[in-house]
């Protein structure tokens, strides 16, 4: 049985459809990445994911055995499902400590609290007492990140981390991930740096126009595959 399964998920906002016949299987302890353009549909998937979107029967999504489709986020969450969305999103009134005492409300038992994620990322620890509105790009997603692991989620879902970042700041961000992972959470992650992706995920899926069109090990795909499959030619 898989951590997370996903059964011909067909999924949108209204009237406008936005996944088209999705399955996919996320394994326990598994590095799972989501490339494609804009509009794929990526961030669409993770919001499903995470219970923005509800899906209907709720045995299209099941998480760890159970069928969650009809389950709202909080709950979710206290299942061990964590979604940090794209953009950064913060609490800009609070400090960056109270920022991540909110990002444990959950009080779901686990590796991550106050001082493993300031060990993460020791520049959240200097900054502790800073309002999050006053913090640069790069700093506001390591907020982001460790926010979410104060849930301790057994499922990180992280949308679009390099958006908007010099690579630079890219490149730090990317070189905490490989604790997160040893910690034993899973993470599935969507991405449009493809380099990035390809380096960091034990398994890399592109989606094209709602739909996932190849998926493989990162050593399994070709740049030429991983071409026509992204801008679907």
């Amino acid at each position: 049985m898989s951590l997370l399964e996903l059964e011909s998920i067909n999924s949108g906002y209204g009237h406008f459809q936005a996944l088209f016949d999705v399955n996919l299987r996320i394994e326990e302890k598994e590095t799972h990445a989501i490339i494609g353009a804009n509009g794929a549909g990526k961030s669409t998937l993770l919001r499903t994911i995470c219970g923005l979107i509800k899906t209907e029967p709720a045995d299209k999504v099941r998480f760890d055995g159970q069928a969650i489709g009809a389950m709202s986020p909080h709950k979710r969450v206290g299942l061990g499902i964590s979604y940090v969305p794209e953009g950064r999103w913060v609490f800009p009134s609070l400090t960056v400590h109270e920022n991540l005492q909110v990002g444990a409300h959950s009080k779901r038992t686990g590796v991550w609290n106050i001082d493993k994620v300031y060990e993460l990322f020791p520049l959240l620890a200097r900054l502790k007492n800073r309002q999050a509105f006053g913090l640069s790009g790069g700093e506001q997603q390591a907020l982001s990140i460790a926010r979410g692991l104060m849930s301790n989620p057994r499922l990180l879902l992280l949308d679009e981390v390099s958006l908007g970042l010099a690579p630079v700041v890219v490149e730090k961000i990317y070189q905490a991930m490989p604790a997160i992972v040893d910690s034993g959470t899973t993470v599935l992650l969507v991405e449009q740096d493809v380099g990035q992706a390809m380096k960091f995920a034990d398994r890399v899926t592109c989606m094209l126009e709602g739909r996932l069109v190849l998926e493989g090990a990162p050593g399994e795909i070709s740049q030429e595959a991983i071409f026509a499959a992204y801008f679907g030619v």
